[in-house]
């Protein structure tokens, strides 16, 4: 939406710059300007300077330096809009709107927030109320100090069901605008609507611009509630259904403060619940959230990596350590490959058994909980872990079915440059499983031969080189095989010093660009010093031992007769490569290549 400029101007001229940034950091008058310890990098001597009557701030020590609208940008970590619609409320003005329809919208949604703001009030003023201590008293012991407890706006429900609703009556707010926000229920006895959250700890919830949305409510413990008038035992939590305001799967509860956190290079931590994200944020981790009793969302997951400004946005999943919270993280894999992109991702850390944030705290203090967070282990980590860890594969069946699991896991990353690391890596890691590295010593050289049974017949020289030749030649000429055909040619490794360095950049030229097409791909090489190679390579001396790799060849064919030419080809060559290979390798650049090679040739022969 495009916003007049002028109204950009108001919005300076009616708040003092000096008044902005003293809400979040120390301000103290220095002459005409203001100054402060910078909040953009650390500092102990005050370098960042204020200037209300030019309205910019600057910083002497990191050159920081903007307006009122640019520092809550960086310092709350908030888009545009919402930096503006945030300063627009504190300054009294409306940001204009689209169309009538636009604007109708946005007074009823201001209406439903001024709503929740008063039912924060209230729950704050109960809580506060002698006759509510026992709630006071079970939140200090809980370990929460009061201003803490005053930061997160803790409150009380009171077990009255119409003391809520008398009082938002008497601001001016209809019933059916209580329901709408999701604190009130139409009774289903045809008598007056009742409060929700009764006899509950209140938790408010607010969204990245710190307006309440929503709300959870923690039921008493049962030595401080009233007897029970039946059997019923209420839920230890309950929170605010769907609401204009409020998308449970989109929301995360502590956003603000987390939001600030990660523009500073504090860590996210997405831990279980509301009194986790206190625990941690009284203990320093300010960077903690929640998901909203619900299982972690697509939706949530993209928010952490959005209130990342770093490129590398790789917030800390915890679960706990039992059963159920592996199963949770598993199911938080499932649905975060297929959103995978370069720099994005996240690392998993498991609590101790019987342990969450807040307890853990309490037991072990700060370091138990960074002791967790340390060992917190990446995506790929998990995956490999929840298939291979503890289990034994004696057999090559049972190898080549976790390969393919573990490759079917790969396959669900829909980003083709983070799919080809995770195959990479991949790679690596069965080798380094199922085929452990030889320790090198000159001495030792022709014991224990892992590759001693490939016993295949030796192809002659001339046919080696032709074999070598078709390939490229294939490649060069029909580049869209490309992506099919990479786990092969990324493990081969050529005897020619200049087929292999040509095979190394046309790797690196296809890897960057899969559409690159034949003619850019040929002048590309050419210009790196490849023509040589290349007119060697395609020409009809090569083209007469295999049609595919001609330019003349159907496209729709070459992927397929490649790999066939190349399983063809390896049955009675490769082996015998690694076999003399191994008898010569004297250190572990070669011994990866021969690893390599044979790899890919139990991989062929299992499928």
């Amino acid at each position: 939406m495009s916003i007049p400029a002028p109204f950009f101007d108001e919005i300076r001229n009616r708040l003092n710059l000096s008044d902005v940034i003293g809400k979040r950091v120390k301000v103290t008058r220095a002459g005409r300007e203001f100054k402060a310890c910078c909040p953009f990098h650390h500092e102990k001597t005050p370098s960042f300077t204020i200037n209300d009557d030019k309205q910019f701030y600057h910083c002497f020590g990191c050159g920081a330096h903007g307006d009122v609208i640019k520092f809550t940008m960086e310092h709350d970590n908030l888009a545009f809009m919402d930096a503006i619609e945030m300063l627009a409320a504190e300054a009294g003005l409306q940001v204009p709107k689209a169309s009538p329809e636009e604007a109708a919208r946005a007074k009823k949604a201001n209406d439903l927030y001024d709503l929740m703001e008063a039912a924060t009030s209230f729950f704050e003023k109960a809580l506060a109320q002698p006759h509510n201590h026992d709630a006071m008293t079970y939140l200090l012991d809980r370990g929460f100090t009061r201003e803490t407890i005053a930061e997160f706006r803790l409150g009380f429900a009171p077990d009255d069901g119409q003391a809520l609703r008398k009082y938002l009556n008497s601001l001016g707010y209809s019933d059916k605008d209580m329901i709408t926000a999701g604190v009130a229920r139409a009774s289903t006895r045809g008598t007056e609507p009742y409060a929700f959250f009764r006899d509950r700890v209140m938790f408010p919830v607010p969204d990245r611009r710190g307006r309440i949305v929503a709300f959870g409510g923690r039921v008493l413990p049962e030595h401080l509630r009233p007897p029970q008038r039946s059997d019923f035992t209420p839920p230890k939590y309950i929170n605010s259904s769907e609401t204009p305001l409020f998308h449970k799967g989109k929301m995360l509860y502590g956003e603000p403060k987390a939001r600030r956190a990660a523009a500073e290079d504090q860590p996210l931590i997405l831990v279980e619940g509301y009194m986790d994200v206190i625990a941690c944020a009284q203990s320093g981790f300010n960077g903690a959230l929640a998901p909203m009793g619900t299982a972690v969302t697509e939706e949530q997951i993209q928010a952490m990596w959005q209130m990342i400004p770093d490129f590398s946005k790789v917030p800390i999943l915890c679960f706990d350590g039992d059963n159920a919270g592996r199963k949770a993280a598993t199911r938080v894999c499932e649905r975060i490959l297929p959103l995978l992109e370069p720099g994005k991702s996240i690392n998993f850390a498991f609590m101790p058994d019987g342990e969450d944030p807040d307890s853990l705290i309490k037991s072990s203090g700060v370091k138990g909980l960074n002791d967790v967070l340390s060992q917190s282990v990446s995506l790929f980590d998990f995956i490999w872990n929840s298939y291979v860890a503890g289990k034994a594969f004696k057999t090559p069946e049972m190898r080549a079915g976790v390969i393919k699991q573990l490759e079917n896991e790969v396959a669900k990353i829909s980003n083709q440059d983070v799919q080809v690391h995770y195959k990479s890596l991949l790679r690596s890691k069965v080798s380094d499983k199922f085929f452990p590295r030889k320790t090198f010593d000159r001495n030792n050289k022709g014991k224990s031969n892992p590759l001693a049974g490939l016993r295949p017949k030796r192809p002659r020289a001339h046919a080696q080189s032709v074999f070598t030749k078709v390939l490229l030649a294939a490649l060069l000429n029909h580049p869209h095989v490309f992506e099919g055909v990479e786990d092969v040619i990324s493990g081969m490794s050529l005897n020619n010093p200049r087929h292999e360095a040509l095979r190394q950049n046309i790797i690196g030229e296809l890897s960057d660009d899969l559409t690159m097409e034949h003619g850019v791909l040929i002048e590309s090489l050419r210009q790196k010093g490849y023509a040589q190679e290349i007119s060697d390579i395609c020409n009809e001396s090569v083209y007469v031992h295999a049609s595919f790799c001609s330019q003349k060849a159907n496209q729709g064919e070459v992927q397929a007769q490649w790999l066939k030419y190349w399983n063809d080809g390896n049955d009675s060559g490769l082996g015998q490569e690694i076999q003399n290979g191994w008898k010569r390798v004297s250190n572990e650049e070669d011994e990866e290549k021969l690893r390599n090679l044979y790899f890919m040739k139990t991989s062929r022969d299992n499928q």
